[in-house]
């Protein structure tokens, strides 16, 4: 997406959107924002590159309405020879199309699993 650019009490900003879509079977797509210039050319993220995108989520209310923000603080560019290898390796949903992130941590085993149904709870 298009570099956007501002003024604020504290001085200038920079913040840039990119949208990022999964290697699944059943591909999914999201959008997250690098924010400050110096990150934004640190990061130097083209489209088509493959990346590993650290990331903070966090939501805001903002006239009875909320809204989330998915704001990347570290991105690693992927070597393009690696790739297939690296798609066995890494959790589902961490690498992309372009540009590619994810801060997907495997999902934990339920530990209840094979135990009995019966529920002891009094509610």
């Amino acid at each position: 997406m298009p570099e956007r650019s501002g003024v604020s009490a504290r001085g200038e900003w920079k913040t840039q959107d990119y949208v990022i879509e999964t290697h699944d079977a059943y591909p999914k797509k999201m959008m997250f924002n690098v924010f400050g210039a110096e990150r934004i050319q640190r990061f130097n993220i083209q489209v088509g590159q493959e990346v590993i995108v650290s990331f903070d989520i966090d939501a805001r209310e903002y006239n009875g309405r909320w809204y989330n923000d998915v704001r990347a603080f570290n991105v690693r560019q992927i070597d393009q020879a690696a790739v297939p290898a690296q798609h066995t390796e890494m959790p589902q949903g961490m690498l992309g199309n372009a540009p590619v992130a994810g801060n997907a941590t495997p999902v934990a085993q339920d530990p209840f699993a094979g135990q009995s149904s019966v529920d002891d709870l009094p509610f």
